[in-house]
């Protein structure tokens, strides 16, 4: 079973249908196709995909150290004008 990925964004050159794009490996070759018209299309160049660098899967660890929050009420009863 091949592992199809779907292209964000990606216009159809036939179709012109957007996000109907995916992507797959086959016999060590990267291929495009889109799902609505069939169209399909080897990559010439193998780019290496990759998990962008975000804050939630970035290697530095949050602290986990709890610190209390100090409310600063006014509670003085308010003088009718």
């Amino acid at each position: 079973m091949l592992n199809k990925r779907f292209i964000a964004g990606a216009v159809c050159p036939r179709c012109a249908e957007m996000d109907r794009l995916v992507t797959f490996e086959e016999g060590g070759d990267t291929f495009k196709e889109c799902v609505s018209c069939g169209y399909q299309e080897k990559q010439i160049a193998n780019v290496q995909l990759s998990e962008l660098d975000t804050r939630v899967n970035h290697g530095e660890k949050i602290s986990d150290a709890v610190e209390p929050v100090k409310m600063m009420l006014d509670v003085t009863p308010k003088k009718d004008s």
